[in-house]
């Protein structure tokens, strides 16, 4: 088919003008029906692509540390560790701002490590901040 001024002209050389009107739009029907169809199969795909496991709650002793927690909220000896998760879907904390790891737990050993054994994390809670003078 070539299209001439708006309509379908035969190539073959009929010379018929198929379907007036139509132009360029001849598959538009059958083209929002694929782009649903495809949108469909994303979003049911969507879930499998999400991590899982990293909301599990864990109470372990690493190191002579006690560490507990779930999902982002993880303390080490009942002090908070600020976790930031990552758009790759791993996580880093504020002691090792360089490494990411695949679970918070993985991320509060490795910040256990970093800190060593007699280091403490430090209070975020109130106490004493900014400028005194």
């Amino acid at each position: 088919m070539v299209f001439r001024a708006g309509t379908a002209v035969d190539a073959a050389g009929g010379g018929g003008a198929a379907r007036a009107g139509r132009g360029f739009g001849g598959g538009a029907r059958r083209d929002v029906v694929r782009g649903l169809l495809g949108s469909f199969a994303a979003l049911l795909a969507a879930p499998a692509c999400r991590p899982t496991g990293s909301g599990a709650a864990f109470d372990e002793t690493y190191r002579g540390r006690r560490i507990r927690g779930s999902g982002s909220q993880v303390t080490v000896d009942g002090r908070p560790l600020h976790l930031m998760r990552r758009a790759d879907g791993t996580w880093l904390s504020m002691v090792d701002h360089y490494c990411s790891y695949p679970t918070p737990l993985e991320a509060a050993r490795a910040a256990v490590d970093e800190l060593g054994p007699a280091e403490l994390l430090p209070l975020t809670e109130g106490g004493l901040h900014g400028v005194h003078a």
